[in-house]
């Protein structure tokens, strides 16, 4: 599968799906967007969890950002 409508004409769709939270349904103090925000939120869709938990990162209070070289 390439994309959610690919898995949704494979698999089907549910619209009772009620997602479950499991022991390792826990906050992310990843920032929104980055990388790590987005593998997390994958693993919870792979375990059938709520995307978002109430002790995710809300903000981006205390980041700092990196300034790279253009190539």
């Amino acid at each position: 599968m390439r994309n959610v409508f690919e898995a949704i004409l494979e698999r089907g769709c549910d619209e009772d799906f009620e997602p479950v939270e499991t022991g390792k349904f826990v906050g992310t103090d990843s920032p929104a967007g980055s990388q790590a925000k987005l593998d997390v939120l994958a693993e919870r869709v792979k375990r059938g969890e709520p995307l978002w938990h109430t002790d995710d990162r809300s903000d981006y209070s205390g980041l700092t950002g990196a300034i790279r070289p253009r190539a």
